[in-house]
């Protein structure tokens, strides 16, 4: 039985070659892009804000997405948005933040309100991204506070795409 349901008439609209997993949970304004995997027990509240998943995207297991409403001192809120290529690492927590593309978000990271991260970008396992934060383009970045820790190498950019690759094949697998 598929969780995906409605919230003030507005449900979750899927790619039809995305593949969701039957135990995760999708609340909601969220759009899923070609490609894109949402793997077992995954949490998304597109409630008082959207969620927007690129596409190639996968967002791994026990993984939670929620957005922040609007308010008198942030009148648009924050959505969260995750562009293409994106891989996010098992029991990540990502609220109303921007992911740009070919980004990796490693293993219970925590990346909060306002953050921003740019394209071409590695954040370790276990690192918190403060709200409002940048992580600029081309590096590594670990910590809680995350902070700049060096500049990716080839091998570690051309993995970013690779993974995401991986994770398009194995989804196809599942479908």
């Amino acid at each position: 039985m598929k969780a995906h349901r409605s919230y003030k008439k507005i449900s979750p609209t899927i790619a039809n070659t995305a593949y969701v997993d039957e135990s995760a949970v999708l609340i909601g304004d969220i759009v899923i892009d070609q490609d894109s995997s949402v793997w077992p027990l995954v949490a998304a509240r597109g409630d008082v804000n959207y969620i927007k998943i690129g596409q190639r995207t996968n967002i791994q297991d026990g993984s939670v997405l929620h957005v922040t409403r609007s308010s008198l001192s942030n009148p648009d809120g924050y959505p969260l948005i995750i562009g293409d290529d994106v891989t996010i690492g098992h029991k990540a927590m990502l609220h109303g933040c921007y992911i740009a593309n070919r980004v990796l978000i490693g293993m219970g990271a925590i990346v909060l309100d306002g953050a921003i991260i740019e394209d071409d970008v590695m954040l370790a396992a276990g690192a918190l991204v403060a709200p409002n934060k940048k992580l600029e383009s081309g590096f590594l970045y670990k910590g809680s506070p995350a902070t700049q820790a060096r500049k990716l190498t080839q091998a570690e950019l051309d993995f970013l795409k690779q993974s995401a690759l991986n994770y398009v094949e194995l989804k196809d697998d599942y479908l």
